[in-house]
């Protein structure tokens, strides 16, 4: 199982990158997708000493909402491979690459409604949920015959207080980061597209 999830989360990031690559200005917004990742991923390291706060959650957001699906979903797969190069590769990896590839991925369907930072806050509370609780089904799926619906209950139980963490810690971040972190990628996206129509202000 784990192997057939680490090519799905391989193929999405790879699918995602080839996207961005054969796009309109495609070696900016590469480099562009390449530097946001890296500043996810130092983020979740400097951030390690915290349990469960996760900074790359709320950019990984904040990419997809501003700067497309495609940006949103590479981003959150290479954030995550990145990270774990100084945090520790695991099978655990692909799982995470797949949670914030969806970060991405439905920040972008949901797109201008998030410029508010409460409803970006609001997304970031249910993303932390969601993330743990697929974090929860890779640590379930490595139980053996021991997986059954209560053992995945109680593991679920158990960590609630980290859920609950990371759900705090995005909605922190949005507040207080979210507006900053759109008008900065709103000023790429400008230059990453002449056209570029004007955005909505953040609030």
């Amino acid at each position: 199982m784990s192997s057939i999830v680490l090519l799905i989360a391989l193929g999405c990031v790879v699918l995602a990158i080839s996207a961005v690559e054969t796009g309109p200005n495609r070696s900016r917004e590469l480099a562009l997708v390449a530097a946001l990742a890296a500043a996810a991923a130092g983020g979740r390291v400097l951030f390690a000493f915290i349990p469960n706060v996760q900074p790359v959650t709320m950019i990984v957001a904040v990419t997809g909402a501003t700067l497309g699906a495609r940006a949103g979903i590479a981003t959150g797969g290479a954030a995550a491979l990145v990270s774990n190069a100084f945090l520790g590769q695991g099978p655990w990896t692909p799982w995470q690459m797949i949670g914030w590839a969806l970060v991405g991925a439905g920040a972008a369907a949901i797109g201008r409604p998030l410029r508010n930072r409460w409803a970006l806050a609001a997304y970031g509370i249910v993303c932390g949920f969601l993330f743990d609780w697929l974090m929860d089904v890779w640590a379930w799926s490595t139980l053996g015959p021991s997986a059954n619906l209560h053992s995945f209950m109680t593991l679920a139980a158990t960590g609630i207080p980290f859920d609950v963490a990371h759900a705090s810690g995005n909605a922190v971040i949005a507040v207080i980061a979210g507006p900053t972190l759109f008008r900065m990628l709103d000023r790429y996206a400008r230059r990453l597209h002449a056209t570029f129509a004007p955005l909505e202000t953040p609030t």
